[in-house]
């Protein structure tokens, strides 16, 4: 049956659904015929109107106990119009009680106590809103029969789906029922367009961003396609809603909200006129928007993520915050990168730089995979072999290395070469290498030896350039002696010298069938070989500068030339005619190449940006910024969808071509960043600043999601509670403060310690919060009311750290006294004092089993302690000034730390051996987390930074590598072979950027 109505078929893989398609079957059969497409919204809509069928009987039910005569069609029409989320209801007056229970409402001495209503303070809600809810939930009205009391003064709806579905729903309804004051055959659509306009800032549409409410979203999307004839205009209405913030500012939100949900909806927004628009927060990820008109518009903080943007109009626009994703940026290069190659499958990156080391990169994450060292000097070029395997690597210590891509491991190293090799290359069937140097000289060398097979000499000066033929059985040079010379790769014999340049050849490469050769000499001409020959077929005169590339187009047709004087060529290989000249570049053209298919070509520049150009039209497609230094190399992947990069600024990126990879611009922290924090799902990141403000971020993306602002000095700590709804925050203003995720909105304040509170934590219920402070006290707050419910007493001097138990019973602190204290929670009764530590202890941590506790101090040293006894069970010195931070595992098996140093360590337990050292921040660490999975680990830094770094991947990545750092004798018997391996995912820079880092061998 299910077979018949494929998008059901579908929503059963997912567990939820399949339960509701179980539940609604039957109903579901009857209102939709065979083959139709059953939406997600009309599934909820048929599971809803059986749960309120089924919650209206039981009303009755008890209705009928109390002797109270019930309707049950109008409670059910009266309960389906008015149940909704509270965010979206908006009484105008007290008769929606009335008008909702008006049986009842003489009826309600008779029928129990009535339910107490507290206000909260900080509420935002209208006073005439409040009241109308107050009365709503006293007495025995609908609501106290389908909903529960989550809180004083909170209900919740009992089935979550119920709350979405009818939170969709009325926004929808809001939208099409609207109607002209004049009948719609009276009435263009301009005057149509005026009326409605007036309306829209009344909609629930208008009233709150609806970006985290994914569920409302895909359900009133799902409604554009809804062949019902309520649904027929709200396609129509909310590209109506979006023109109306043309000329109205108050409409943003409804416009933000409609043009996400039209993209949600897969409705193509290409050829807009949307000049003038307002939508900031949108999310246009995915969409189609070729030939769109953004001139003018507010686009602040749009993600554009993956979007089709060919000859969109950003023109004068406000794009603050905007996003259009660009993929990692891979930072770890300490010195100027010459060169970065794709793999042959595109999953891996291998770069080379001036700071004497290969890199190799996952290509989808942005992760370091492996630091290859070994060169002595630096490194000019390297590439992968034809099936990905090896690494080859040329540098000025004239070497050339082969090494292994998946343990890392250096396989050969080739000597020979008497002066600096530059350039080196595998044979297309990767049994073979082929080198050229400034020593003048060309070798070949078999891979699986490393043993020299031949030495190719003929060339007087410095060879500049040397590659195999398509078949590998030849190999063509070219040379600072105005020469270009081909050779057989078995004998070594010379077989054609072409010349005719009369200035050095710094370039030369074969066409793809292997018969012509095109090279490029200083004298700014192009000349084209027959192989055969050796005679000239083509000379190609047109720059007016040193010529920096040459590529023939993958069908040999055309080539395409790049150069100093700022321009790119593209000519046709049999006439030598100039096809076209492209000309955006500001700058050196450093270098092109033509995309697999030939139709695209990608620049990079002296200018610092990429550009992406149309072969056929000329027309420049796309530029791509974000690249500080100038771009020594760029080549788009296989499929043309991604291309990488290197430049002087130390980094590769990758970018993604359909987006334009403009990179992410949310703005970050402006000062020190103190503390960071897991949701416990881990999806999400909290950060605190210097500069007062605290941050939540997307941990998948980096995305800002939300800013809050209210603390009046620097911010020391912040946390999520469990359900991920709410973030607690303490500061140097002596305040901790309560807020909410979604919103950014402050729920509670409190004011009671007398100097700089230092750290605060939810307890597990999230129903109180511990706050500790440099008045010299710990305390315990009630979360919804704010109220103080306790002062812990009996620290002598500041207290760094505190938090609560895993059972929520006790509460460990420290200080600067030396001691670490723990308390009952329900009390306030101190039950241990822990000494041992011989300085301030700075940071406290218990167990995932509540059994022990973990502290870190000024005296150097990490030390476990037992719960029960109070008794030190471990001390592991660490080789620092001190210990600022430190964490257990989820699992309890390692211990990660913070020094005063840059530096992060993980050791393992009960060793204190290091697993890994975390290096990457450039000035010191102030934080350190796992996440809940214990996968990763997100540390901040003074340096502005946060930055996420991967734990698990890092060991499966790379065998071990010895270190020949010493382990502490106080740690271990002996010296110890030890990893040190660096790991950085993603961190955000000093603006707030996202950037993809790695594994690095020490």
């Amino acid at each position: 049956t299910l077979k018949n109505y494929p998008n059901l078929h579908k929503m059963m893989e997912e567990p939820f659904l399949l339960q509701l398609i179980l539940t609604v079957l039957p109903s579901l059969l009857k209102r939709h015929p065979v083959g139709t497409k059953i939406s997600r919204a009309q599934l909820y809509e048929a599971f809803n109107e059986q749960w309120i069928d089924l919650h209206v009987q039981n009303i009755s039910n008890k209705l009928a106990e109390l002797r109270i005569q019930t309707n049950l069609k109008k409670i059910k029409a009266t309960f389906q119009q008015y149940i909704a989320t509270e965010n979206y209801i908006r009484y105008e007056s007290e008769e929606i009680i009335i008008k909702l229970d008006p049986n009842m409402k003489t009826e309600r001495k008779d029928i129990g106590a009535k339910t107490e209503v507290k206000k909260n303070e900080n509420d935002y809600s209208s006073s005439k809103t409040c009241n109308v809810w107050e009365k709503y939930f006293n007495g025995d009205s609908v609501a106290k029969y389908v909903l529960r009391r989550i809180g004083d003064n909170k209900y919740q709806f009992l089935h979550k789906s119920c709350q979405e579905y009818y939170a969709a729903q009325k926004i929808v309804l809001d939208i099409v029922s609207w109607k002209p004051s004049l009948d719609s055959a009276d009435i263009s659509n301009q005057q149509f367009q005026q009326q409605f306009e007036a309306h829209v800032p009344n909609l629930s549409i208008n009233f709150k961003l609806l970006n985290e409410k994914a569920s409302v979203i895909k359900f009133i999307a799902d409604r554009i396609y809804d062949i019902g004839p309520i649904f027929t205009n709200l396609k129509s209405r909310l590209f109506r809603i979006i023109e109306a913030s043309k000329t109205n500012e108050k409409v943003s939100i409804a416009a933000a909200n409609a043009v996400t949900i039209l993209n949600s909806g897969g409705i193509s927004l290409h050829r807009q006129n949307w000049k003038n628009i307002k939508i900031p927060n949108a999310i246009l990820d995915r969409a189609f928007l070729d030939g769109t008109n953004f001139k003018d518009a507010n686009l602040d903080n749009v993600s554009f993520f993956q979007s089709l943007l060919n000859n969109t109009n950003f023109s004068n626009a406000s794009m603050n915050g905007i996003y259009f994703g660009e993929y990692a940026y891979l930072e770890g290069h300490a010195g100027i990168i010459y060169e970065a190659r794709l793999s042959p499958d595109n999953s891996k990156i291998v770069s080379c730089s001036h700071d004497k080391t290969v890199r190799i990169w996952d290509m989808l994450s942005g992760r370091q995979i492996h630091k290859l060292q070994g060169h002595l000097h630096a490194v000019y070029e390297t590439k992968f072999s034809p099936d990905g395997t090896k690494v080859v690597s040329c540098s000025e210590d004239k070497t050339i290395r082969i090494w292994e891509v998946l343990s890392g491991r250096q396989l050969q190293v080739l000597n020979g070469h008497t002066d600096s090799v530059n350039g080196v290359q595998f044979s297309p069937d990767g049994s073979k290498v082929g080198s050229y140097s400034v020593d003048n000289t060309i070798r070949i060398w078999e891979v699986a030896s490393g043993r020299e097979l031949q030495t190719l000499q003929g060339h007087s000066q410095r060879v500049y350039e040397a590659q195999f033929s398509p078949d590998g059985l030849k190999i063509l040079s070219c040379s600072q002696d105005n020469t270009v010379r081909i050779w057989d790769v078995l004998s070594g014999q010379q077989i054609q010298i072409m010349k005719g340049h009369f200035d050095a050849v710094n370039g030369a490469q074969f066409s793809p069938d292997g018969s012509k050769v095109a090279s490029r000499s200083w004298e700014k001409t192009i000349r084209i070989w027959d192989v055969a020959s050796g005679q000239q077929i083509q000379k190609l005169e047109g720059h007016s500068d040193w010529m920096t590339a040459v590529q023939f187009s993958p069908d040999g047709s055309k080539l395409v030339s790049s150069s100093l004087d700022k321009t790119i060529c593209i000519w046709d290989v049999s006439s030598g005619r100039q096809i076209q000249t492209l000309e955006k570049h500001s700058d050196w053209v450093n270098g092109v190449r033509f995309s697999l298919d030939g139709s695209k070509l990608v620049s990079y520049s002296r200018d610092k940006t990429i550009r992406i150009w149309d072969v056929s039209s000329g027309v420049e497609l796309q530029v791509l910024e974000g690249h500080s230094g100038e771009i020594k190399a760029a080549q788009f992947s296989s499929d043309a969808s991604k291309i990488i990069s290197c430049s002087w600024d130390k980094t590769v990126r990758i970018w993604d071509v359909s987006v334009g990879g403009e990179r992410q611009a949310t703005k970050g922290h402006s000062s020190w960043v103190n503390d960071v924090n897991f949701s416990r799902d881990g999806s999400k990141i909290v950060s605190c600043s210097r500069d007062k403000t605290i941050r939540v971020w997307e941990t998948s993306s980096g995305r800002e999601l939300q800013m809050m602002e209210g603390h009046t000095d620097s911010v020391y700590g912040v946390q999520f509670s469990s359900d991920g709804l709410k973030i607690v925050s303490c500061s140097k203003d002596n305040t901790v403060r309560v807020w909410d995720v979604t919103s950014g909105r402050e729920l509670q304040k409190m004011q009671r310690h007398s100097d700089l509170v230092c750290k605060s934590q939810f307890s597990p219920d999230d129903s109180k919060i511990v706050s500790c402070s440099r008045d010299n006290t710990a305390r315990i707050w009630d979360v919804l009311s704010g109220q103080e419910l306790r002062v812990l007493e009996g620290h002598s001097s500041w207290v760094n750290d505190v938090q609560f138990s895993p059972d929520g019973l006790k509460i460990v602190s420290c200080s600067t006294d030396g001691t670490i204290r723990i308390w009952e929670a329900a009390s306030g009764q101190q039950l241990q004092l822990l000494e041992g530590h011989l300085s301030w202890v700075n940071g406290v941590q218990f167990s995932s089993d509540g059994s022990k506790i973990l502290s870190c101090s000024n005296d150097n040293t990490i030390r476990i302690w037992d719960v029960s006894s109070g008794h030190e069970i471990l001390k592991l010195t660490a080789q620092a000034n001190w210990v600022k931070r430190a964490q257990f595992s989820p699992d309890n098996s390692k211990v990660v730390f913070c020094s005063g140093s840059k530096t992060i360590k993980i050791w393992d337990l009960p060793f204190g051996r290091d697993l890994f050292v975390i290096e990457g921040h450039v000035e010191c660490t102030n934080g350190i987390r796992f996440s809940p999975d214990g996968s990763k680990v997100v540390s901040c830094s003074r340096d502005k930074t946060i930055r996420l770094w991967d734990v698990e991947s890092g060991l499966n990545a790379m065998k071990s590598e010895v270190s020949s750092d010493a382990i502490s004798s106080k740690d271990t018997p002996t010296k110890s072979s030890h990893q040190h391996l660096l790991l950085k995912l993603a961190w955000l820079n000093v603006f707030g950027k996202w950037v993809f880092k790695a594994v690095v061998y020490q």
